[in-house]
C-alpha cells in the first residue's frame, strides 16, 4: 500500500481561509450563521472555520455538532464508530443558515443522515456544505457548496484528514 500526502498545514490553512470567506459572502455577512461540524474532523473544522469568520466579520459564530450515526442508511452493512453528542448552540437552528461542515465528501450517504438528522432538531432557513476535500464518486444528489480541494480518487482508494487536534499531524493523504 503506497501514501501520498496531497494536503500539507498551509494548504489547509488556504482552504479553510477560502471557505470561510466564500461563507460570508455567500451569506451577505456572518447574519444568521450557524456552523454544525459532522464528527469527527468536521467539528474541529467547524470551529476552526467558525474562528476564521468571527476574524474576518468581528461576529460571533454559533458552532456546533451534528452526529449523524443513527441517521445513516448504512449501519447494517458498515461497523461504526460509537455516536457523538449532538451539540446544538443556544438559540438553535429555526430561521438559520445551517452551514454542515465535514472533511471529506464521498458518496454523500453522511450528508444525507445530516439533512435527516437536522429535521429531527427544528427548520433552518437553508443548509449549506462546506467540505475540505470533495472526491466524487456521489451516489445521491448531493453537491458542496464551498469545496477546499477537488480531489478525483478511485472507489478503492482512501482519503485520510488527518488533523493536528485530534491526530497531532495536520495533513491530507491518499492511499491506494
Amino acid at each position: 500500500m503506497s501514501t501520498r500526502t496531497v494536503l500539507h498545514q498551509a494548504d489547509i490553512a488556504r482552504a479553510l481561509t477560502r471557505i470561510s470567506h466564500e461563507i460570508l459572502e455567500s451569506n451577505k455577512g456572518p447574519e444568521g450563521l450557524i456552523l454544525l461540524g459532522i464528527p469527527t474532523r468536521g467539528v474541529t473544522l467547524a470551529h476552526r472555520v467558525g474562528r476564521l469568520i468571527e476574524e474576518f466579520s468581528d461576529a460571533v459564530i454559533p458552532v456546533g455538532a451534528l452526529d449523524v450515526t443513527m441517521y445513516r442508511d448504512d449501519l447494517h452493512r458498515n461497523p461504526t464508530r460509537a455516536p457523538q453528542p449532538t451539540q446544538i448552540p443556544p438559540g438553535g437552528i429555526d430561521g438559520r443558515v445551517v452551514v454542515l461542515v465535514d472533511d471529506v465528501l464521498f458518496s454523500g450517504r453522511s450528508i444525507r443522515a445530516a439533512l435527516d438528522a437536522l429535521q429531527d432538531i427544528g427548520r433552518p432557513a437553508a443548509v449549506r456544505l462546506a467540505t475540505l476535500v470533495d472526491r466524487g464518486h456521489r451516489e445521491l444528489p448531493i453537491r458542496p457548496d464551498f469545496v477546499g480541494k477537488n480531489l478525483p480518487s478511485s472507489r478503492d482508494e482512501r482519503v485520510n484528514v488527518h488533523l493536528a487536534e485530534v491526530d497531532g499531524r495536520e495533513e491530507v493523504t491518499i492511499e491506494s
